[in-house]
């Protein structure tokens, strides 16, 4: 991949090159494991469909990562590839959790396999039977996405180099998604709780790790690494800031979910607890009183919308991402990082934090 491509251009063709090679391990993997059983045909066909609908954007950080210390490599590329097979595994799984009827636009794993369960005519409660059946594909990603990366091909030196920044980032995903769990299903929780949560469920498991991992692989040294930690952090909050008010206002046309289901889901984002904290005594009483609604219909949504817009909340979060993109920026100029993984982390930090995406 040429380093003197556009950024761009080079972040497209990375992505893309990422996508085959994991879509590649995906199908020899599902044509070894699944061939012969019930459904495994259809089951090979949603989990690569599943894979094909991905952004990859963990695996781009973590080969930007990479171009900081190494060269271009094939290997590299398979082992940024294994995060999205992890990233698989943890949208199935929150999938399940929330109840989500979609996901990238089409019906989640667990809808698409209870309407197999229809289909053949099988015993028992199809939604139960759909809910297991993604439970148990997503362990498969899980395991996968740990083979990809030892098999991926770079020396053992640089494995070992990375196993610690992988194992970090899937404790971390758990350990975020259980307190991400308990924020939910608490009592208002403070604006420093949610940002801790952010902050190791989705900021740091989307750019600082993927990041840090790429360059533990290639060997980069600690001024590099610092850099690039600091920039993961900056861009992860900055990232996840964006995904709430998308989470709230986002056009399902663009997002590939419902209107508001944030909101339905009574999620405690951050554009939710920062609206909590915000609001006036008038807009605090009828904020706690649409989140104690059993049932949320569209009209709901809509003046929830209304009400966490006037809150100011909105406002607050984008001026918040302004600052972490800025400081992010910063951050990389001062790590010594090569001309062409400076200009795609500038390239990165934009498109992770535009209004639509």
């Amino acid at each position: 991949m040429g380093a003197d491509l556009e950024p761009g251009v080079r972040l497209k063709e990375i992505r893309s090159k990422c996508l085959t090679v994991t879509h590649e391990f995906v199908v020899a993997r599902c044509r070894d494991e699944l061939g012969g059983h019930r459904g495994g045909g259809f089951v090979a066909d949603a989990l690569t469909s599943f894979l094909a609908g991905g952004k990859f954007l963990r695996p781009v950080f973590a080969y930007i990562g990479w171009t900081c210390g190494g060269a271009e490599s094939d290997a590299a590329l398979r082992a940024a590839g294994s995060l999205e097979l992890l990233h698989c595994f943890a949208l199935v799984q929150d999938d399940v959790m929330d109840g989500s009827s979609l996901r990238r636009g089409k019906p989640a794993l667990h809808r698409r396999m209870a309407q197999w369960h229809r289909e053949e005519g099988l015993s028992g409660s199809p939604e139960k039977f759909g809910e297991s059946a993604a439970v148990l594909l997503a362990d498969l990603f899980l395991v996968w996405s740990e083979r990809m990366l030892r098999e991926c091909g770079l020396p053992a030196a640089a494995l070992s180099r990375g196993w610690p920044r992988y194992d970090d980032l899937r404790a971390e995903l758990a350990v975020g998604q259980f307190s991400d769990l308990v924020n939910d299903a608490g009592r208002a929780p403070g604006w420093d709780s949610v940002l801790d949560v952010l902050r190791r469920k989705s900021g740091n498991y989307t750019v600082r790790r993927p990041l840090e991992f790429g360059a533990a692989l290639a060997g980069c040294g600690e001024q590099q690494l610092a850099g690039l930690s600091a920039y993961g952090r900056l861009v992860g909050e900055a990232f996840q800031f964006r995904d709430d008010l998308l989470g709230v206002f986002g056009d399902p046309r663009v997002t590939g979910k419902p209107v508001g289901e944030d909101l339905r889901d009574r999620k405690a984002t951050s554009v939710v607890v920062l609206a909590a904290e915000l609001a006036d005594p008038a807009q605090a009483r009828e904020l706690r009183a649409l989140t104690r609604l059993d049932a949320v219909e569209p009209a709901d949504v809509r003046r929830w919308q209304a009400l966490i817009a006037a809150t100011g909340a909105p406002g607050e979060l984008e001026r918040m991402i302004g600052r972490r993109s800025a400081d992010a920026l910063e951050a990389v100029e001062r790590a010594g990082l090569p001309d062409p993984a400076r200009a795609a982390l500038a390239e990165l930090a934009s498109s992770c934090t535009e209004r639509a995406r």
